[in-house]
């Protein structure tokens, strides 16, 4: 009799653990950052100040850019469609938090009718993004 031995034969099966665990760290990375490669992505020039807290994860995102372009949660939308948007997550949610970003070189009134529709909606919870020195 011969005994077999498997380690000298052809290798028939290929151990896939290690990709896996490459694939699920990669996709950890890509939720985490996915909030911040979406918030960069409108082109927003916010004032710096020298000490800021950070912002609410679950905050809806408000911007009103340099053009005046207004968008909610990344998608453009008008003064009238934020008050109904928002009051609609107020009505879900009640102390859902809200993030306004506006360029640095729009006047001040413009903002703050911003941030009086904001507040008309319901909202509570408002936060102004600012980036630090």
């Amino acid at each position: 009799m011969h005994a077999t031995d498997d380690a000298d034969g052809p290798i028939t099966g290929i151990n896939v653990t290690p990709l896996v665990d490459v694939v699920l760290v990669v996709l950890i990375i890509f939720m985490a950052t996915a909030p911040m490669i979406a918030r960069r992505a409108i082109k927003v020039e916010v004032p710096k100040v020298s000490k800021s807290d950070k912002t609410a994860t679950e905050a809806i995102a408000v911007a009103l850019d340099g053009k005046r372009q207004l968008t909610l949660a990344g998608k453009p939308a008008t003064l009238d469609e934020l008050k109904k948007m928002l009051s609609a997550a107020i009505a879900l949610k009640p102390d859902q938090a809200v993030t306004l970003s506006a360029d640095k070189t729009l006047p001040y009134g413009e903002i703050a009718e911003l941030l009086d529709a904001v507040r008309t909606a319901g909202v509570k919870k408002v936060g102004l993004e600012v980036r630090r020195k």
